[in-house]
């Protein structure tokens, strides 16, 4: 399997295996594993940042993930080998490489403009709201720079009461 095929796939059913916005944290780490915990400063509250590699989740106190977000910026994208079969895929895909694929697969897709602006483009997958963010460098094609659905609002069941009970 290519990353172009991981990715079409994506903006297909918009998950990744067990991963997808709304999935139960616990189902994702039985399946691939326990991840890198990424912890900016001191802060250790939630939501919590976690990564397979290239492929980063937010996961909310009720144990949900609320965000999925694939780095496809760098050189080399490294996934769960539990979930695409390799861990690491070549990167720099290329705009028309992504709507090419897209579009072979039968996938629906628009411009995105909420984030496209400066030297940045996107575009929206329909079926899944998967949104490719690509980096234009001057002078060159846009390059696929990350990938993701728009983030999971919820009202989260595990937060705790602040206010004080009135007597």
């Amino acid at each position: 399997m290519e990353l172009l095929d991981v990715l079409t796939e994506f903006a297909q059913s918009g998950q990744l295996g067990p991963v997808s916005n709304g999935a139960a944290w616990d189902t994702v780490t039985a399946v691939l594993g326990e991840p890198f915990e990424v912890v900016i400063g001191k802060r250790h509250s939630w939501p919590r940042l976690f990564a397979y590699g290239d492929l980063e989740l937010s996961v909310c106190r009720c144990q949900e993930i609320i965000l999925i977000c694939l780095q496809t910026w760098r050189d080399g994208i490294d996934l769960p080998a539990g979930l695409v079969g390799r861990e690491a895929f070549p990167g720099n895909l290329t705009y028309a490489d992504v709507i090419e694929s897209l579009d072979r697969a039968g996938c629906t897709w628009r411009p995105y403009t909420p984030l496209t602006f400066g030297n940045q483009c996107s575009v929206q997958a329909m079926s899944s709201g998967v949104v490719f963010v690509f980096e234009i460098p001057e002078g060159e094609d846009p390059v696929l720079n990350v990938v993701g659905p728009p983030p999971r609002q919820h009202d989260c069941p595990a937060v705790i009461e602040t206010t004080p009970a009135t007597p």
